[in-house]
């Protein structure tokens, strides 16, 4: 039993070690309080993998300030910005409405807290 008590808290220690908190503009994902966030999918050049801006009406001067970012301040990679949308459900968001915007018709996500 001692073993089995020492490898998942080996394990637990390990997982937590490796988790990066998310960021955008320097504040937690958990830690804001927004009712309504913005989520757009910004294209990276020669890869199938997009960055996220997130908007929940910070004040944000250029438009790399509002992608999400890890601890040391990368940008995050996420597959798609419905890849963002089902995990914002850890953060306590839904989704709430889909529209476009732009000449290119690019999908903006309206997410609502729970």
């Amino acid at each position: 039993m001692k073993k089995v008590m020492i490898l998942a808290t080996l394990m637990a220690g390990f997982a937590l070690s490796i988790v990066k908190a998310q960021t955008v503009n320097g504040v937690r994902l958990t830690e804001i309080k927004a009712d309504y966030i913005q989520v757009k999918q910004i294209k990276r050049t020669f890869s199938d993998k997009v960055f996220i801006s997130l908007e929940y009406g910070q004040n944000v001067p250029y438009l790399v300030d509002s992608y999400i970012k890890d601890d040391n301040g990368n940008k995050m990679e996420f597959d798609s910005a419905l890849d963002f949308v089902n995990k914002s459900k850890s953060y306590g968001y839904e989704l709430f409405q889909v529209f476009t915007e732009g000449e290119d018709n690019r999908a903006v996500y309206l997410l609502k807290r729970k």
